[in-house]
């Protein structure tokens, strides 16, 4: 048997003060008054419901998205750390990060969330031209972008992450290189750099604005990433950039096909049993169905061996670092032999790259991501996206 795979925790918060156009999350647009108390007891609820599932096995991060989970007060966020830290074993040095939009945060906020717990900050930051970020449909200003840099450090909150988007209407490579050198003068621990894409279902898919073409596109990240480089900040990644120890620790779990607690309406979950059985959870995405049913059981489905290869590939592919093939087998419990001849044969396409036994997308192959992934889907699912 292999050992159980490392253990997170996510918290969903899935209200903001606005949806945005482009955002394909599961967010709601804050239209009566906050239900705070009532959230915070349902998740409590929750917790209480899922931690038998995970009994004895040690917390290494902790993560609250959404949504915009800075609506919420630094009390809030403590004592549902308190309460976690009664339910699961939670590592000392756990990394806690706190996802914030710079239009949500009053000043001072930054001090209490450190004082309960939080050691980590993503801060929203998507651009820092006024023009971008109203068409994005974001509530901040650049300035309080800014603002809020300037506080997180003064908190001792220096392990930040700030989030950037490239490929915005109408951009040009001097408007995304100017978004990094802003960006870079913050001095961020960490950089979540990633393209503006349309997705289903969304504002911006139904009416797309005009949108840099792909040569531009390639310009920019080529561009962005030299200037991240120059300033310590390595990709290891697709569109995660970090100085030397400032990984982020949660999203590596995700990448490698860790295990997650998932708490919060909408919120997904995927738990290993010491049986070698893998299976999904999900909660209610509705709110009001999710604080109606904070009770019921979680919603389950067996990831099923053949699906297996797709979904540890569909992350660890976009590490620069690659996988070891010895982490294949002790995440997805299934020999190296159901995946090594097509990895060979991407490798003949220039699209992967081996050393020893550990295996990479070569730079060719993380530009065509999607045809790598494709190779590992179950051919029934393959022919369909064929």
């Amino acid at each position: 048997m292999n050992p159980l795979p490392p253990l997170s925790l996510y918290v969903h918060f899935p209200w903001c003060v606005r949806k945005c156009p482009y955002c394909d999350f599961s967010s709601y647009a804050l239209r009566e008054p906050l239900p705070e108390s009532r959230y915070l007891d349902a998740l409590e609820q929750d917790l209480a419901a899922q931690a038998p599932e995970v009994a004895g096995r040690q917390i290494g991060s902790i993560f609250f998205g959404g949504g915009t989970p800075s609506l919420f007060a630094p009390a809030t966020i403590g004592r549902l750390l308190e309460r976690a830290r009664a339910a699961l074993r939670i590592e000392p040095d756990a990394e806690i990060t706190l996802e914030a939009n710079p239009g949500t945060v009053e000043r001072g906020r930054f001090a209490e969330y450190a004082a309960v717990g939080v050691n980590r900050v993503s801060l929203g930051a998507q651009s820092f031209d006024a023009g971008q970020l109203a068409v994005l449909g974001r509530i901040h200003s650049p300035q309080e972008t800014r603002l809020a840099a300037e506080e997180l450090h003064a908190a001792g909150l220096g392990n930040f992450n700030l989030d950037l988007m490239y490929g915005l209407p109408g951009q040009a490579v001097s408007g995304a290189e100017r978004d990094v050198q802003e960006a870079l003068a913050l001095a961020p621990a960490h950089v979540s750099h990633y393209q503006l894409t349309m997705e289903p279902g969304t504002p911006f898919a139904a009416r797309p604005p005009a949108l840099p073409d792909d040569e531009q596109s390639l310009a920019m990240l080529e561009h962005c990433r030299e200037r991240l480089a120059t300033a310590g900040l390595a990709q290891y990644e697709v569109s995660a950039y970090a100085h030397p120890g400032r990984r982020c620790r949660h999203n590596l779990n995700y990448w490698t096909f860790g295990d997650y607690l998932g708490l919060g309406a909408g919120a997904h979950g995927k738990l290993t049993r010491a049986t070698g059985e893998i299976r999904r959870t999900t909660r209610p995405r509705e709110p009001r169905r999710y604080l109606a049913a904070a009770r019921a059981p979680v919603s389950c489905t067996l990831v099923a061996e053949r699906d297996r290869p797709f979904e540890f590939m569909l992350n660890a592919l976009r590490l620069l670092d690659g996988f070891e093939l010895s982490l294949y087998e002790a995440r997805t419990g299934l020999p190296a032999s159901t995946v090594v001849e097509r990895l060979q044969s991407l490798a003949a396409q220039g699209l992967a790259v081996v050393t020893d036994t550990r295996w990479r997308a070569s730079e060719r192959g993380l530009r065509f991501l999607n045809d790598l992934l494709v190779a590992f889907l179950p051919p029934s699912r393959a022919a369909v996206e064929r």
